[in-house]
């Protein structure tokens, strides 16, 4: 039955992206010449993947609040990432938000060009040049008051426990001032675990923690902003996971 149920999840997904390019090509086109920041394309490409969670029988997701008063308030977004199921979590919060994703993305047929009309961001790993576009295209989006979601791990976690942060977001909000707005998921590694693209029966959350200030702080400031936000983000990891078990 979960063979079956793998089947399923996977021709929905693909239908939702192949019958929502052109749906999402006729909404660019709509809403482009006065929505600078692709806030309507891509509040459409994250509905297109709460869809396919809906079509999911075997997710079964939840968001856990505060969630932010004003979505055109910018942020630079940071989550724990643990596999490719967190795009599906995170696209549930309510707010638009333009994501910081591999070159791969970029390159999937329909979605990847879904991604190019929403304004996310392609980065190409150990690419220095390609990382400093990446930030300007981030400040690019912020001034234009949307909120950018990047995962400061660089990479999915096998275990679960946080890797090492890169400086890149923090690094960015200081620079522009945005505040730091942390995120915890849990559950999503049981979802898709790194290596496989098989859908898995599994519940995930995802929280939305209180935002971290900015204004005023320099690259002086930097390490201890990093350090500060993995600290609560660890520390609200473990006290979801409980949360979670609690409620099963």
């Amino acid at each position: 039955m979960d063979s079956i149920l793998n089947l399923w999840a996977w021709v929905s997904s693909i239908t939702l992206v192949v019958v929502g390019t052109p749906v999402m090509a006729v909404i660019f086109c709509l809403t482009a010449p006065f929505d600078a920041g692709r806030y309507a394309a891509g509040r459409f490409l994250r509905i297109v993947g709460v869809t396919a969670v809906k079509l999911n029988p075997l997710w079964d997701f939840k968001t856990v609040g505060p969630f932010i008063a004003d979505p055109r308030r910018p942020y630079v977004v940071v989550s724990n990432h643990e596999s490719y199921a967190d795009i599906f979590l995170i696209s549930h919060l309510p707010w638009e938000m333009k994501w910081m994703s591999k070159e791969t993305m970029f390159n999937i047929p329909c979605f990847g060009w879904m991604m190019r009309m929403a304004g996310d961001i392609r980065l190409v790993r150990e690419d220095k040049r390609s990382a400093v576009n990446a930030l300007a295209s981030a400040r690019d989006r912020l001034a234009k008051n949307v909120s950018v979601m990047i995962f400061p791990e660089g990479t999915r976690s096998r275990d679960g426990a946080l890797l090492p942060f890169k400086n890149g977001a923090f690094k960015l909000a200081i620079e522009t001032g945005a505040p730091i707005l942390p995120l915890v998921i849990a559950g999503t590694r049981d979802c898709m675990a790194k290596g496989t693209f098989k859908f898995q029966r599994a519940r995930a959350w995802v929280k939305v923690l209180e935002p971290i200030p900015t204004v005023g702080l320099t690259n002086a400031d930097l390490m201890e902003l990093k350090e500060r936000t993995r600290v609560a983000m660890a520390d609200a990891r473990v006290a979801l996971i409980a949360e979670m078990a609690a409620n099963a």
